[in-house]
């Protein structure tokens, strides 16, 4: 079988390597793993134990940084981290400096940028972009196509639909003022955004906050209000059944 495995990784118990892998210096990953063919990992890179890693995905990928970048790559950017008991599919890029939580599962085609922070029990799906600079809490789901722009903040059980775009630049790339009020979106505890909606930057979407499919929302949701339309307007409140609160399972204790 035609692998390349540094001397120096450490390969747990039970773990099943495919064909044409390149596991490189000090890369660790766990027992019970199973990695698919022509999968690259690169220096230094963590893989917890029982994950998965389909065909044709790169870990720990430094970014590329262009004469033209606003922002400059940082030189000392830590490997990768990914979690026990992740899936993660074939043809994902998962950038230097990204930490994955337990059981989180990455669609084909996905890609999680540098710096990126997720918790644990998320979907990720199929061609999700997670850009740079994001921290996403726990529980969320992102669907196929979505975009979550730089400098995003998402919490927990936050729902986000196909072909979802979010931005964080006002200025369209011109004027230098621009500099100063780079910020993504904001998605407070249990929020939802509809398909092929689009969320202006600096935006926050308040707790259990929705907005409409194909609406573009220029202004912030207040807790548990439906916004809809182009631009979109404060609609009705979130249904009592719907909220976060009446969804989520109860403790033995209290069903009881």
């Amino acid at each position: 079988m035609n692998q390349y495995i540094a001397d120096s990784a450490k390969i747990g118990k039970d773990t099943k390597i495919g064909c044409n892998c390149v596991i490189l210096d000090d890369v660790q990953i766990g027992g019970e793993c199973l990695i698919g063919h022509n999968v690259i990992i690169h220096e230094g890179s963590f893989i917890g134990d029982g994950v998965r890693i389909d065909d044709n995905t790169i870990i720990g990928k430094k970014p590329l940084s262009s004469p033209r970048s606003i922002f400059k790559v940082d030189p000392n950017l830590k490997p990768a981290r990914i979690g026990n008991q992740c899936q993660i599919g074939a043809n994902v890029v998962i950038y230097v400096q990204a930490k994955i939580g337990n059981n989180c599962l990455i669609a084909d085609l996905a890609t999680i940028r540098e710096n990126v922070i997720i918790g644990e029990l998320n979907i990720i799906g199929r061609n999700v972009t997670i850009e740079n600079y994001v921290t996403i809490g726990d529980r969320c789901k992102f669907e196929t196509n979505c975009y979550i722009t730089a400098y995003s903040e998402i919490e927990d059980y936050c729902f986000v639909a196909p072909a979802v775009a979010t931005s964080n630049d006002n200025y369209m790339g011109r004027d230098k003022e621009r500099y100063k009020h780079f910020k993504g979106v904001t998605i407070k505890k249990g929020g939802r955004i509809g398909v092929n909606a689009t969320i202006l930057p600096g935006i926050t979407i308040h707790e259990d906050g929705m907005v409409a499919g194909g609406s573009v929302l220029t202004r912030d949701v207040p807790s548990e209000e439906i916004w809809l339309g182009n631009p979109a307007k404060s609609s009705k409140k979130v249904p009592d059944k719907q909220l976060l609160k009446n969804n989520l399972d109860k403790p033995e204790k209290e069903k009881e």
